[in-house]
């Protein structure tokens, strides 16, 4: 895949990712006074560090940065972020592992955008370090789990929909997060797919259930499995889901927009009936954007088709990078991290071929909101083919997580040999800070996180120490670009 410039324009109607689309498209204009300056800060948190409750930290998922706290001074910059990391260990299979969320203190001194960082201190410019740790419990203050909901459907009650359990403990597989300024927060997760939201101190306070055609079904029921099953679990039956969220493929990215009106949840990659049976046809996926006046009852407002990135992986074959993120613009406009799998340090794959970030436009999207589609029986892209009626979100590269010349000033690669500067497989997390410049009103810091999968050579969890596979030892980190976003402080 080509590098791309840094700057890119939404202004120029650039050849949308339609189904099956041999190559991604190379981007060489502006994207509506949207830049990208570069690079300017790296910082990692070690594989093998330990949290409060003695269980090894892992995280990455999901990232919001705490803006009131955020400061500059003569040093550099000042704050905390919150980082939210998944369902624990689960090479083998899931755990009963407890949701929590981690507080993260953030000291950066960041390079000016193009320049090298000075010798000895390429990784320097980020030091994130662990402040706290909070558990996630649910509306009665019970312990969550991480586990695998085989068959297990925990009944309406209230105002609380059906949600996924295991062992008699509600199950979470977190993935994104919105911290809100009373403290409270918006959580989504693969299970469900559900949006949670939690008090201050972590207590479950409400639950959104997505539309019908997202909710996993097997045999005419919801069932939330992902196969993969905890210890002595069997495999559910069927495997896959018929309709509803593919496997471990749930609402992986969200965000509020800078308005606070509207909440935006995009699922992995498409639903079952719509091509998501298959990695040539996962391509159209769903934007979901909720009123969120009412925090405690969100409300499904819009929704999208928003058709992901198509490339030949190494030996040719049609691939679809599944979104892992994204940071809203406005309730019509919002950046989408995209990316493939298998590759990265850790893995035996070494060379990845898509991370990126993209600028999605729904403004002359169809809005499928409430619609037949909306519904489990009528798919909107059976085998992968949409409907000739909807009219897919418009994509547009924006930054090259790959560029080998901005990971090469900071002692980064992708690809071989296949070290601890190689980045890893999984990144899924990203959140913006200003640059607090008066002279620079519209820059922001564009901070993105790997989720490092818990990979360690010297892990404990669940009252058991553990070595990953393959001698994997993945470091979270973090990448930090400058990017220019027009009017955003005002929107």
């Amino acid at each position: 895949m080509k590098h791309l410039h840094r700057t890119a324009s939404l202004g120029v109607a650039l050849a949308l990712f339609t189904a099956l689309t041999p190559a991604l498209a190379d981007s060489t204009a502006t994207i509506g006074g949207l830049v990208n300056k570069g690079l300017v800060g790296v910082g990692r948190i070690p594989a093998a560090l330990r949290d409060k409750f003695g269980e090894t930290f892992g995280s990455g998922s999901g990232m919001s940065i705490d803006i009131a706290g955020w400061t500059h001074d003569a040093s550099g910059y000042n704050g905390s972020l919150w980082l939210l990391p998944d369902r624990g260990y689960n090479v083998v299979g899931t755990t009963d592992y407890r949701p929590r969320l981690n507080t993260i203190g953030i000291e950066f001194a960041p390079v000016k955008p193009g320049a090298a960082p000075a010798a000895g201190q390429e990784q320097a410019g980020v030091k994130a370090t662990l402040a706290e740790t909070m558990l996630l419990t649910d509306d009665k203050g019970a312990d969550a789990t991480g586990l695998d909901p085989l068959n297990g459907v925990r009944a309406a009650s209230g105002d609380m929909p059906i949600l996924p359990e295991a062992n008699g403990k509600l199950a979470l597989d977190n993935e994104a997060i919105v911290r809100l300024p009373d403290g409270s927060m918006f959580i989504s997760d693969e299970y469900g797919p559900n949006i949670y939201r939690f008090s201050a101190d972590g207590h479950l306070l409400s639950a959104t259930q997505p539309p019908a055609a997202l909710v996993p079904m097997r045999h005419g029921a919801p069932n939330f499995a992902s196969d993969n099953p905890g210890p002595g679990a069997a495999e559910p039956d069927p495997k896959d889901p018929d309709t509803g969220r593919q496997n471990n493929q749930g609402l992986e990215g969200m965000a509020l927009t800078p308005d606070g009106k509207s909440l935006i949840a995009v699922l992995q990659s498409a639903p079952r009936q719509d091509g998501g049976d298959s990695p040539a046809t996962r391509q159209n996926t769903r934007a979901l954007v909720y009123d969120a006046s009412d925090l405690g009852h969100l409300k499904l407002a819009h929704e999208y088709v928003v058709p992901l990135p198509v490339f030949k992986d190494a030996k040719g074959k049609t691939k679809i990078a599944a979104q892992s993120e994204i940071v809203a613009l406005s309730d019509k406009t919002f950046l989408m991290l995209a990316r493939d799998s298998g590759n990265g340090q850790g893995l035996k794959g070494d060379t990845s071929l898509v991370r990126q970030i993209f600028v999605v436009d729904v403004s002359s999207a169809t809005d499928i909101a409430g619609g037949a589609f909306d519904a489990a029986d009528k798919p909107l892209a059976p085998k992968g083919v949409l409907d000739p009626s909807v009219t897919p979100a418009k994509l547009t590269p924006f930054i090259d997580i790959n560029d080998s010349a901005e990971l090469g000033r900071f002692g980064l690669h992708n690809g071989a040999p296949n070290d601890k500067n190689n980045l890893s497989e999984k990144w899924e997390a990203m959140s913006l800070a200003s640059v607090l410049d008066p002279k620079l009103p519209d820059d922001y810091f564009l901070f993105v996180a790997n989720d490092n999968d818990f990979l360690t050579q010297d892990g404990f969890q669940v009252g058991a120490p553990y070595k990953a596979e393959d001698g994997a030892d993945v470091d979270t980190m973090f990448l930090v670009y400058q990017i220019t976003l027009p009017g955003l402080a005002k929107k």
